[in-house]
């Protein structure tokens, strides 16, 4: 799944693509799109809109942010962020 490519960084818009079956599939999906291990951020990874736009071609659900988070949280696989340290 992927949802909208609209968070802002260096100049473009980008996506998050996601699994809810298993992390297996998210990375062998982002294999198919062409996308390093080094992109996975712990339960997705950032897609450029052109990159968001390949992956539904291959496939992948479009869903809003909150449903992407929802789901990612329902399956077990949504990764809790580390607390901050400093002020």
């Amino acid at each position: 799944m992927v949802d909208e490519a609209v968070w802002p960084w260096r100049g473009r818009r980008w996506a998050h693509l996601a699994s809810d079956s298993s992390l297996a599939e998210l990375h062998e999906f982002a294999a198919r799109l062409g996308i390093p291990p080094r992109a996975f951020q712990g339960d997705h990874y950032d897609v450029t809109a052109e990159l968001r736009q390949e992956a539904l071609d291959l496939g992948a659900e479009a869903v809003p942010a909150r449903q992407l988070v929802r789901r990612l949280r329902q399956a077990g696989l949504r990764r809790r962020h580390a607390p901050r340290i400093g002020p």
